[in-house]
């Protein structure tokens, strides 16, 4: 068993690096990738104690992507690094993602205040550190109780229709897939599911846009995927010649409902052939 989509608490996590190989270690995993959101704090603090132990640490971020059309829409692309480390270019590239997300954060906090919210981005970034988020900002907000959880948060001020919501500069597909192939990188559409999309011959064409746009692979395995979602997306990976990933989304506390490895309710076992097909 594998897991492929996991997150620390160098982006939007509540296990430490360290904790979450320890956990790893603990259920059997045969392979785990930390995909934090923007960062490779997680991964490079993980890369050490993971050598030592034995667990195969696969090198992983998620970018949040605006389409080429509808820059309106965002999507969230995995990227892996399965033949080497991400190059300094790279690693600058998303430098500037984080530089462009605390922008978005002075706003937020700035729009928050002048709803009566008392709140600074520094407490926030005690939590956040570095890729601090939306979920930070919740976690603060319920410790003051102006929200009940992180779902009345995002509800009441700042999910995308909330009076606080602040839109956040993201690069379009095609740019961020071109600079994680120039990195050597593999570029996949994380979690198909929450494109939205009911009407299934829709949902196949946004697919094949984003696979022209340079994605060269779907997460087909997820948390939130019934048997149905899996066989669809798999189909899909085929008829397009995609490359096959999955995992829990795993992030803790955070969503205490997702096990790391086995999922929601248990509804995944990801095989280790799914990473070796990656590798080849």
């Amino acid at each position: 068993m594998i897991d492929l989509h996991t997150h620390t608490n160098e982006s939007d996590g509540s296990c430490t690096p360290l904790e979450l190989v320890d956990r790893a270690l603990a259920i059997g995993l045969q392979a785990l990738a930390i995909s934090d959101h923007d960062t490779f704090l997680g991964y490079d603090q993980a890369l050490e104690p993971a050598r030592a132990y034995g667990l195969d640490l696969v090198c992983g971020i998620e970018l949040s992507v605006r389409m080429n059309r509808d820059k309106r829409r965002t999507v969230h692309v995995l990227a892996y690094f399965l033949r080497s480390a991400p190059t300094a270019e790279f690693r600058g590239w998303v430098g500037e993602l984080l530089a462009s997300r605390r922008e978005r954060n002075l706003k937020l906090v700035a729009k928050l205040q002048s709803m009566g919210v008392a709140i600074e981005l520094s407490e926030v970034e005690r939590f956040g550190r570095t890729l601090t988020g939306r979920p930070h900002f919740a976690r603060v907000l319920i410790q003051k109780g102006y929200a009940a959880d992180y779902d009345d948060a995002f509800r009441r001020y700042f999910g995308e229709t909330g009076p606080a919501f602040v839109e956040r500069h993201g690069p379009e597909i095609s740019e961020a897939a071109a600079q994680v192939a120039a990195a050597g990188g593999l570029a996949v559409l994380a979690h198909p599911i929450r494109l939205g999309i009911r009407d299934a011959s829709a949902e196949e064409a946004l697919i094949r846009d984003l696979r022209d746009a340079g994605l060269g692979g779907i997460e087909v395995y997820h948390s939130d995927h019934s048997p149905d979602d899996v066989r669809r997306y798999a189909e899909i990976a085929k008829k397009y010649g995609l490359a096959v990933t999955g995992g829990s989304d795993f992030h803790g506390d955070a969503k205490p409902d997702i096990a790391l490895g086995t999922g929601r309710n248990g509804n995944l076992d990801i095989p280790k052939s799914v990473l070796d097909v990656l590798r080849q």
